[in-house]
Parts: structure tokens; C-alpha cells; sequence
């Protein structure tokens, strides 16, 4: 079985890297591998983790159709991580959209640390 490098950008194979916290074998000890682990959930198409690794308090604003719907109609080609902090991810996100026009999603995350876990809780977009 021929082994795929992460979609994070890590350069490691996906299940060394972001495979175990999408499945929950392992949880993302720090933002940055939660926020790593996000994009490559996105591009595996694994609402469930979305879901499950955004905050109790925001979670009410999501829905499992709408993430499965952005993270199915557009091509994920990279994550560029800008800068990191103990709890605040600033990242770029390139893709594809429906019409294959190259798009960047350029946000500052932050996250939050409760009972042993990680949760993302938002983020600031810039143009």
C-alpha cells in the first residue's frame, strides 16, 4: 500500500501525522497540529472532526452539511502556516473553488485549551 504525505505539509505520511487526531486515536497537543489537522480534515472530507474539534460555545454555528459542502466543492493544494502561538494559529489556506479559480483563505485562529483538548473558536479573515 503506497503511503501519502500528509496534507498539512508536514512532509510526513498522513498516518504518521494528522490521520490519528481525524480519528481520534490521538488528540492535537498543540494549535499548530490542531490547526494542521484541520486542514488536512478538510481535505479529507471529515466533518465529524470539524465539528468536533470547534468549541462547545461556537459550535451552534456550524453545521455538518455546510463543512462537508465547502470542504467537497473546492481543490485543497496547500497550507502555508504564517505564525503560531500558544493559543492563536495566523495561516493561509490555497485552494481551488467549483470553478477551479485559485483562491487563498488567509486567517488568524484562535483556540483554546479545555480538559486536555484543543478546540479552534475562531477566526479573523483578511482580504
Amino acid at each position: 500500500m503506497t503511503k501519502i504525505k500528509c496534507y498539512c505539509g508536514s512532509q510526513k505520511n498522513f498516518d504518521e501525522c494528522c490521520e490519528p487526531f481525524i480519528n481520534g486515536t490521538e488528540k492535537a497537543p498543540t494549535t499548530l497540529e490542531l490547526m494542521r489537522s484541520r486542514y488536512s480534515a478538510y481535505a479529507t472530507h471529515s466533518a465529524d472532526y470539524l465539528l468536533a474539534t470547534t468549541h462547545i460555545s461556537e459550535r451552534k454555528y456550524y453545521s455538518k452539511s455546510e463543512i462537508l459542502n465547502w470542504a467537497t466543492s473546492n481543490q485543497w493544494l496547500q497550507l502555508e502556516i504564517v505564525a503560531a502561538t500558544e493559543n492563536t494559529v495566523e495561516f493561509k489556506a490555497y485552494f481551488l473553488d467549483n470553478k477551479l479559480q485559485k483562491q487563498i483563505h488567509h486567517e488568524f485562529s484562535t483556540f483554546k485549551l479545555e480538559n486536555g483538548s484543543w478546540f479552534y473558536v475562531d477566526g479573523k479573515f483578511f482580504d
